[in-house]
């Protein structure tokens, strides 16, 4: 059967089908969610209230920790979808959404050069489900645009070198593919995927101890187009903030993850490998023989690159004391390809690979079951029929995927959690969206908002939104310089002192703060 589905357009569509599948459901649905999502679309909603698409800015604060193609292409969605009066999050997320779409489709349309069609085409399913690629095609943010660059420029320079071993012309394409894949990631995030194509080259090169393939690239004009493409926003960002954006960017954001954890996010070496666990579900499942057969084969052109991509770089990320899950995401294409190559091929010996990881998927499984039934319960309005509904065949799909180790059943777990936990069982946490919450009782706008910054309140209550202290918020609220208050409870008393006897306390919300950890109660006040 899956001989049919390689040949041709089919397995284009079928992964087309498979992205939209996972991808689509709960982009609408799901209430915009802080922190980064929401410092994301609030700046790019300012560029287009502003017109100024060079500097980045949150409210009145310069945002210069990433460049400004991600921006770009959200302003360009929600220009072609909605407007930046609207707080509907889903044009945001479009970007995203083609991003994820285009790192599967890339990761069989390069990949097969490497690994053949069929280990293609299962690596690509697997990726496709996995749990954090699921995840941040969903968020409004870099990081599924950023591996599809990725792919695009680890896939053309796996192609260069396998021609180079197998002493064959390199077409142009393939070095023209990797700069321009390699200029868009800067400007997308920065540096990452030149250093994960720099550790591949260096590893990769020293394994062989030959370096003479990389004259496949053609750096003598690859570079220069690069710099053509990267350096006119670089000249004029510079310029226009005073060379504030390089200082900021890399002395400021990047050197503060790579020397502590930044935002409480620090974390020791091998934390990464424990986030694999879960990230990398469901394809958790088939590890033990992805690193068995890998290692058997590490001699192989497609093996020796794929673990020349995926190991130094996962060596630093694992080294970096700031630790995010979506920091190990451009090395889950190398990964899902081994597992592809290591399927089509299957040794019997192995199979005893699979028990260990078998248990750990069925505890990251037992994790999402319960995502799916406890906390409607906890966060909901009670148990979720349809969260019950997906747990059940969730459960089920994982008996027969223990008993048949097959790829096709573990996409099919994939499906049967994400889509019903995005389109209905997310969305309607409502203690987790106090930001939410409370902004549907706002009729009248702008806003003060006293002792609670959460920058998705921002991005609904729209730019000319206030953050004050108690005082200045009751003052603002008397002299109608904002037709409404909302106060955190910390700051209830202090605000209803300076106010006097005009408080009129209104709706009042009460949740969790996820992004601290904290219970919050926000209470409206509306003017004299």
């Amino acid at each position: 059967m899956i001989e049919q589905w390689c040949r041709g357009i089919r397995p284009y569509i079928l992964l087309g089908v498979l992205s939209l599948a996972l991808y689509l459901p709960g982009v609408a649905a799901l209430p915009v969610l802080d922190r980064d999502e929401a410092r994301f679309a609030q700046a790019t909603r300012q560029m287009l209230e502003t017109g100024d698409f060079l500097r980045i800015r949150f409210l009145n604060e310069a945002r210069n920790k990433k460049p400004a193609g991600i921006y770009w292409l959200q302003a360009a969605s929600v220009a072609a979808f909605s407007n930046a009066e609207s707080t509907a999050i889903w044009p945001y997320r479009v970007p995203s959404v083609i991003g994820g779409i285009a790192a599967v489709l890339l990761t069989f349309g390069l990949g097969k050069g490497l690994v053949g069609r069929r280990e293609a085409l299962i690596g690509a399913g697997l990726l496709a489900a996995t749990l954090e690629l699921s995840v941040e095609t969903h968020i409004a943010k870099t990081d599924a645009v950023q591996l599809a660059t990725a792919i695009a420029a680890q896939g053309a320079l796996a192609l260069i070198y396998r021609a180079a071993r197998e002493q064959q012309p390199v077409p142009w394409r393939w070095p023209l593919l990797f700069w321009v894949a390699q200029a868009l990631a800067i400007l997308i995030k920065g540096p990452v995927v030149p250093v994960v194509s720099l550790l591949t080259v260096i590893a990769v090169s020293v394994a062989d101890r030959d370096a003479r393939w990389l004259k496949g690239l053609r750096a003598w004009w690859g570079l220069p187009l690069l710099l053509l493409i990267v350096g006119p926003w670089l000249v004029a960002i510079e310029t226009a903030t005073g060379g504030a954006f390089l200082s900021q960017s890399v002395g400021r954001d990047l050197f503060s993850k790579l020397v502590g954890g930044e935002e409480a996010h620090g974390a020791p070496p091998l934390t990464h490998l424990l986030i694999l666990m879960a990230g990398f579900w469901p394809a958790t499942f088939f590890l033990g023989r992805l690193v068995a057969q890998g290692w058997r084969d590490r001699r192989a052109t497609a093996v020796r690159f794929l673990i020349a991509w995926a190991v130094p770089f996962w060596i630093l990320v694992e080294l970096v004391p700031t630790k995010l899950p979506q920091y190990l995401l451009p090395v889950y294409p190398a990964l899902a390809l081994m597992a592809g190559r290591a399927l089509i091929a299957p040794d019997p010996q192995w199979r005893r690979y699979d028990l260990l990881f078998a248990a750990i998927w069925i505890v990251v499984a037992l994790c999402l079951i319960a995502g799916l039934t406890e906390t409607p319960i906890q966060f909901g309005a009670g148990l979720d029929p349809i969260g019950v509904a997906a747990a059940a065949a969730l459960a089920a799909l994982g008996v027969a995927l223990i008993w048949t180790r097959a790829p096709l059943i573990a996409v099919c777990c994939g499906l049967v959690t994400y889509i019903p936990l995005a389109q209905f069982v997310a969305p309607r946490l409502d203690r987790l969206f106090p930001s939410n919450a409370i902004a549907a009782h706002i009729a009248a706008r702008p806003v003060a908002v006293v002792g609670y910054s959460e920058p998705s309140l921002i991005f609904l209550l729209g730019t000319n939104t206030e953050l004050l202290p108690p005082d200045a918020a009751a003052a603002a609220l008397t002299r109608h310089q904002v037709a409404a208050a909302i106060v955190s409870q910390s700051q209830e008393a202090a605000f209803q002192k300076a106010l006097g006897a005009a408080a009129k306390p209104g709706a009042a919300v009460s949740g969790l703060d996820y992004s601290t950890g904290k219970p919050v109660t926000l209470t409206l006040f509306s003017g004299p």
